[in-house]
């Protein structure tokens, strides 16, 4: 018996129109309002590959500190690259994890006075070079898990009794994903905290997780952190502010953490967050009067923490916070824009 429920989506991927397909979106559509967490199986992303992101991120974390950070995120302004323990920050306190942050390859764009702050998302990645087939496993892995995120959001679209491609418009012609290759660490005399990521909700669309076996992410789920452990075969997925606010609260946002690891191990996690274009706008959802009737409204209650409609302030928003030499390094006029 896990926390969190299983949900299969062979028969969606199989055959949408049929029974088992309208058995799956009516049981996506009541975990997504009431949980906005689960297992997801039948995903149809290769295992192995899967696994092969795991085994380059390993070969990477094992590379001396010097060689990783020859791909430091300090040396983007597209928070794109490797940011070391205590480099993220959740609610103001460091994470303790290393991670590399990778989204779509794109040429920077010059950012003139008047322009969308947010255009400095856009740009190249930072690889590295020491770990041969690092590139072609993730880059492979990452166009898997952006079908597989279209696929999920049809299938959601459909749960909410609206046409299958509700939510293109949003994504196309390029969703503004994000893979975070994440390693977390065991609590230290440096770094003396079991904050391997602070209670948080994610801020796009949905958020795939690949995890190894050792524990640490926790849910909330009625009022207390329950633990999350890997279930093989599947991947975990959550919902994030993005959806929670155009459903009008209706589809759920959870939030969530990472316990550290204990003394002598390090937990792998790989991580890619479907996200909308940068400039998309979500527009509301209109909703079934039945589904209207439990959507308590989706606006953060947060003042300091608010959700913009616009996606690319969103992410800016976040990114901002949470990379605070980056942010001091490239975008100082930007401090002040974080709410």
């Amino acid at each position: 018996m896990t926390a969190l429920p299983i949900l299969d989506l062979t028969p969606f991927r199989d055959d949408e129109s049929s029974a088992a397909a309208d058995g799956f979106l009516a049981t996506l559509r009541e975990t997504c309002h009431d949980v906005g967490f689960f297992y997801l199986s039948g995903h149809g992303v290769p295992e192995d590959l899967s696994e092969g992101v795991h085994d380059v991120s390993r070969e990477f974390f094992a590379l001396p500190e010097s060689e990783r950070r020859k791909i430091s995120m300090e040396n983007s302004p597209h928070f794109r690259g490797y940011t070391p323990p205590g480099g993220e920050h959740t609610n103001g306190r460091p994470d303790l994890r290393d991670e590399i942050d990778l989204g779509p390859e794109a040429d920077p764009v010059p950012v003139r006075p008047g322009d969308p702050a947010w255009l400095w998302l856009r740009g190249p990645n930072q690889w590295p070079a020491a770990i041969p087939g690092f590139r072609d496993t993730v880059a492979a892995w990452m166009y898997e898990m952006e079908l597989l995120g279209r696929t999920v959001l049809r299938a959601l679209a459909l749960a909410l009794g609206q046409p299958g491609h509700r939510f293109d418009d949003w994504l196309d012609p390029q969703p503004e994903v994000t893979a975070k290759l994440v390693r977390y660490l065991a609590p230290s005399e440096e770094f003396p905290t079991d904050q391997g990521v602070g209670l948080h909700r994610d801020f796009g669309l949905l958020t795939f997780v690949h995890q190894d076996t050792v524990g640490g992410l926790q849910v909330e789920r009625e009022g207390t952190l329950v633990d999350v452990p890997k279930v093989p075969g599947t991947l975990v997925v959550n919902l994030g502010e993005m959806l929670q606010l155009a459903t009008h609260g209706y589809l759920k946002a959870t939030v969530h953490r990472v316990v550290s690891p204990p003394v002598g191990v390090e937990r792998i996690s790989s991580i890619y967050f479907v996200n909308p274009r940068l400039d998309a706008t979500l527009s509301p959802i209109d909703l079934p009067a039945d589904l209207a009737a439990d959507a308590p409204g989706g606006a953060s209650a947060d003042p300091a923490n608010p959700i913009f409609a616009t996606y690319g302030e969103n992410i800016l928003k976040m990114r901002l916070r949470a990379h605070p030499a980056v942010t001091r390094r490239h975008h100082s006029d930007l401090m002040g824009a974080t709410h």
